[in-house]
Protein backbone atom coordinates (compact mmCIF):
# COMPACT_ATOMS: atom_id res chain seq x y z
CA UNK A 1 0.00 0.00 0.00
CA UNK A 2 0.95 3.48 -0.83
CA UNK A 3 1.37 6.12 1.73
CA UNK A 4 -1.04 8.89 0.96
CA UNK A 5 -0.07 12.88 1.95
CA UNK A 6 -2.59 14.96 2.98
CA UNK A 7 -2.20 18.61 3.80
CA UNK A 8 -5.23 19.56 5.43
CA UNK A 9 -6.62 22.29 7.78
CA UNK A 10 -8.12 24.31 4.94
CA UNK A 11 -10.74 23.94 6.38
CA UNK A 12 -10.10 20.98 9.38
CA UNK A 13 -14.11 20.51 9.48
CA UNK A 14 -13.73 19.02 5.97
CA UNK A 15 -10.40 17.11 6.39
CA UNK A 16 -12.32 14.91 8.69
CA UNK A 17 -14.03 14.08 6.29
CA UNK A 18 -10.94 13.16 4.00
CA UNK A 19 -9.24 10.85 6.87
CA UNK A 20 -12.75 9.05 7.70
CA UNK A 21 -13.81 8.24 4.06
CA UNK A 22 -9.72 7.38 2.56
CA UNK A 23 -9.75 4.53 5.69
CA UNK A 24 -13.53 3.30 5.06
CA UNK A 25 -12.34 3.13 1.49
CA UNK A 26 -9.64 0.83 2.49
CA UNK A 27 -11.71 -0.89 4.95
CA UNK A 28 -14.15 -1.75 1.91
CA UNK A 29 -11.58 -2.76 -0.36
CA UNK A 30 -9.46 -4.92 1.76
CA UNK A 31 -11.24 -6.10 4.76
CA UNK A 32 -10.24 -7.11 8.26
CA UNK A 33 -8.16 -4.92 9.82
CA UNK A 34 -6.76 -2.97 7.30
CA UNK A 35 -6.88 1.10 7.93
CA UNK A 36 -5.07 3.50 4.95
CA UNK A 37 -1.35 4.39 5.61
CA UNK A 38 -1.57 8.55 5.73
CA UNK A 39 0.82 11.25 6.59
CA UNK A 40 -0.87 14.84 7.14
CA UNK A 41 0.35 18.27 7.72
CA UNK A 42 -2.64 20.60 8.84
CA UNK A 43 -2.00 23.92 8.61
CA UNK A 44 -3.03 27.31 10.16
CA UNK A 45 -6.37 28.33 7.89
CA UNK A 46 -6.61 31.77 9.90
CA UNK A 47 -3.29 32.83 7.73
CA UNK A 48 -4.15 31.17 4.69
CA UNK A 49 -7.61 32.77 4.59
CA UNK A 50 -5.95 36.24 5.82
CA UNK A 51 -3.34 35.83 2.48
CA UNK A 52 -6.37 34.55 0.16
CA UNK A 53 -8.37 37.74 1.46
CA UNK A 54 -4.98 39.88 0.57
CA UNK A 55 -4.48 38.39 -2.97
CA UNK A 56 -1.05 37.24 -1.68
CA UNK A 57 -1.16 33.76 -3.05
CA UNK A 58 2.41 33.85 -3.01
CA UNK A 59 2.88 33.28 0.60
CA UNK A 60 0.07 30.40 0.20
CA UNK A 61 2.14 29.02 -2.27
CA UNK A 62 5.37 28.98 0.07
CA UNK A 63 3.13 27.79 2.35
CA UNK A 64 1.96 25.14 0.91
CA UNK A 65 5.03 24.16 -1.03
CA UNK A 66 6.43 23.80 2.75
CA UNK A 67 3.95 21.52 4.00
CA UNK A 68 4.79 18.82 0.82
CA UNK A 69 7.70 18.94 1.04
CA UNK A 70 7.79 18.04 4.52
CA UNK A 71 5.38 15.31 3.57
CA UNK A 72 7.76 13.96 0.89
CA UNK A 73 11.08 14.08 2.76
CA UNK A 74 8.49 11.71 5.32
CA UNK A 75 8.02 8.94 2.94
CA UNK A 76 4.55 9.99 1.15
CA UNK A 77 4.04 8.75 -2.36
CA UNK A 78 1.99 11.18 -3.19
CA UNK A 79 0.18 14.54 -2.03
CA UNK A 80 -3.34 16.05 -1.68
CA UNK A 81 -3.92 19.64 -1.21
CA UNK A 82 -7.43 19.08 0.99
CA UNK A 83 -9.26 21.90 -0.38
CA UNK A 84 -10.77 22.77 -4.15
CA UNK A 85 -9.72 27.02 -3.57
CA UNK A 86 -5.86 26.67 -2.81
CA UNK A 87 -5.38 24.39 -6.23
CA UNK A 88 -4.74 27.80 -7.95
CA UNK A 89 -0.95 27.37 -6.40
CA UNK A 90 -0.80 23.59 -7.43
CA UNK A 91 1.35 24.42 -9.78
CA UNK A 92 3.76 26.15 -8.03
CA UNK A 93 3.72 23.33 -5.02
CA UNK A 94 4.27 20.77 -8.14
CA UNK A 95 7.38 22.11 -8.77
CA UNK A 96 8.86 21.52 -5.54
CA UNK A 97 8.03 18.37 -5.65
CA UNK A 98 9.62 14.82 -7.41
CA UNK A 99 6.38 12.93 -6.32
CA UNK A 100 2.99 13.50 -7.61
CA UNK A 101 -0.25 15.66 -6.85
CA UNK A 102 -3.18 13.87 -7.17
CA UNK A 103 -4.88 16.84 -8.56
CA UNK A 104 -8.99 17.72 -7.13
CA UNK A 105 -10.25 18.64 -10.53
CA UNK A 106 -8.68 16.52 -12.75
CA UNK A 107 -10.04 13.67 -10.05
CA UNK A 108 -13.55 15.08 -10.55
CA UNK A 109 -13.68 15.65 -14.50
CA UNK A 110 -12.63 12.00 -14.33
CA UNK A 111 -16.03 11.15 -12.47
CA UNK A 112 -18.28 14.01 -14.66
CA UNK A 113 -17.07 11.88 -17.49
CA UNK A 114 -17.83 8.64 -15.96
CA UNK A 115 -21.15 9.83 -15.28
CA UNK A 116 -22.13 11.06 -18.69
CA UNK A 117 -21.93 14.61 -17.64
CA UNK A 118 -21.14 16.97 -20.59
CA UNK A 119 -22.36 20.41 -18.52
CA UNK A 120 -22.33 21.02 -15.30
CA UNK A 121 -22.98 23.75 -12.57
CA UNK A 122 -20.12 24.72 -10.44
CA UNK A 123 -20.12 25.91 -6.44
CA UNK A 124 -17.28 26.76 -4.63
CA UNK A 125 -15.65 29.81 -3.37
CA UNK A 126 -15.92 33.35 -5.58
CA UNK A 127 -11.82 32.01 -6.82
CA UNK A 128 -12.96 28.39 -7.75
CA UNK A 129 -16.30 29.76 -9.55
CA UNK A 130 -14.72 33.00 -11.39
CA UNK A 131 -10.99 32.33 -11.98
CA UNK A 132 -9.70 29.77 -14.51
CA UNK A 133 -7.79 27.81 -12.60
CA UNK A 134 -10.31 25.29 -12.09
CA UNK A 135 -12.56 25.69 -14.35
CA UNK A 136 -10.02 25.20 -17.74
CA UNK A 137 -9.68 21.67 -16.16
CA UNK A 138 -12.69 20.53 -16.46
CA UNK A 139 -13.35 22.83 -19.69
CA UNK A 140 -10.26 20.70 -21.17
CA UNK A 141 -12.25 17.62 -20.67
CA UNK A 142 -14.74 18.52 -22.37
CA UNK A 143 -17.22 19.65 -20.24
CA UNK A 144 -18.93 22.60 -20.09
CA UNK A 145 -19.00 24.94 -16.65
CA UNK A 146 -21.78 26.97 -15.66
CA UNK A 147 -21.26 29.35 -12.33
CA UNK A 148 -24.28 31.15 -10.33
CA UNK A 149 -24.89 34.57 -11.51
CA UNK A 150 -23.04 37.29 -9.58
CA UNK A 151 -25.22 37.50 -6.24
CA UNK A 152 -25.20 34.12 -5.94
CA UNK A 153 -21.53 33.73 -6.15
CA UNK A 154 -21.37 36.40 -3.52
CA UNK A 155 -24.17 34.39 -1.56
CA UNK A 156 -22.52 31.01 -1.73
CA UNK A 157 -18.87 32.92 -1.18
CA UNK A 158 -20.16 34.29 2.05
CA UNK A 159 -21.88 30.74 2.89
CA UNK A 160 -18.64 28.94 2.73
CA UNK A 161 -16.21 31.25 4.92
CA UNK A 162 -18.68 32.64 7.29
CA UNK A 163 -20.35 29.72 8.10
CA UNK A 164 -19.25 26.39 7.36
CA UNK A 165 -15.67 26.95 7.55
CA UNK A 166 -16.21 27.67 11.47
CA UNK A 167 -18.73 24.61 11.17
CA UNK A 168 -22.05 26.68 11.46
CA UNK A 169 -24.42 24.61 9.30
CA UNK A 170 -28.05 26.42 8.67
CA UNK A 171 -31.18 24.98 7.10
CA UNK A 172 -31.85 28.52 5.62
CA UNK A 173 -28.04 28.78 3.64
CA UNK A 174 -28.94 24.52 2.27
CA UNK A 175 -32.37 26.37 1.12
CA UNK A 176 -30.50 29.27 -0.61
CA UNK A 177 -27.64 27.04 -2.07
CA UNK A 178 -30.68 24.51 -3.42
CA UNK A 179 -32.34 27.55 -5.08
CA UNK A 180 -28.86 28.46 -6.63
CA UNK A 181 -28.57 25.01 -7.50
CA UNK A 182 -31.86 25.18 -9.76
CA UNK A 183 -30.98 28.38 -11.35
CA UNK A 184 -28.18 26.26 -12.77
CA UNK A 185 -29.82 23.15 -13.64
CA UNK A 186 -32.19 25.74 -15.87
CA UNK A 187 -29.35 27.35 -17.46
CA UNK A 188 -28.46 23.55 -18.75
CA UNK A 189 -26.79 21.78 -15.82
CA UNK A 190 -26.86 18.25 -15.96
CA UNK A 191 -25.48 17.73 -12.69
CA UNK A 192 -23.36 19.94 -9.97
CA UNK A 193 -20.09 20.20 -8.87
CA UNK A 194 -19.66 20.93 -4.72
CA UNK A 195 -16.30 22.85 -5.50
CA UNK A 196 -15.39 23.80 -2.16
CA UNK A 197 -14.73 20.70 0.34
CA UNK A 198 -16.91 22.08 2.64
CA UNK A 199 -19.93 22.18 0.86
CA UNK A 200 -20.89 18.51 1.43
CA UNK A 201 -21.45 19.29 4.69
CA UNK A 202 -24.27 21.80 4.26
CA UNK A 203 -26.15 19.90 0.67
CA UNK A 204 -25.96 16.13 0.21
CA UNK A 205 -28.38 14.03 -2.27
CA UNK A 206 -31.17 13.58 0.09
CA UNK A 207 -31.74 17.66 -0.93
CA UNK A 208 -32.02 17.38 -4.11
CA UNK A 209 -32.66 15.55 -7.27
CA UNK A 210 -29.92 17.27 -9.32
CA UNK A 211 -26.71 14.44 -9.55
CA UNK A 212 -23.99 16.08 -7.06
CA UNK A 213 -20.36 15.61 -7.19
CA UNK A 214 -19.32 16.31 -3.57
CA UNK A 215 -15.36 16.94 -4.76
CA UNK A 216 -14.53 16.27 -1.22
CA UNK A 217 -15.80 12.41 -1.39
CA UNK A 218 -14.05 12.11 -5.27
CA UNK A 219 -10.96 13.00 -4.17
CA UNK A 220 -10.71 11.24 -1.07
CA UNK A 221 -11.96 7.89 -2.89
CA UNK A 222 -9.37 8.38 -5.65
CA UNK A 223 -6.44 8.68 -2.80
CA UNK A 224 -7.71 5.37 -1.42
CA UNK A 225 -7.55 3.74 -4.90
CA UNK A 226 -4.45 4.89 -6.00
CA UNK A 227 -2.92 3.82 -2.61
CA UNK A 228 -3.59 0.23 -3.69
CA UNK A 229 -2.43 0.69 -7.53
Amino acid sequence: MKTIGLIGGMSWESTVTYYQVINETIKQKLGGFHSAKILMYSVDFDEIETNMTSGNWTKNATILSDAAKRLETAGTDFILICTNTLHKVAPEVRKQLSVPILHIAEVTARELKKAGIDSTGLLGTRFTMTEKFYTDVLEQNGIRVLIPEEEDVQITDRIIFDELCIGDIRDTSREKLIGIMECLRKKGAQGIVLGCTELGLLVSPKDTDIPLFDTTLIHAKAAALASLE
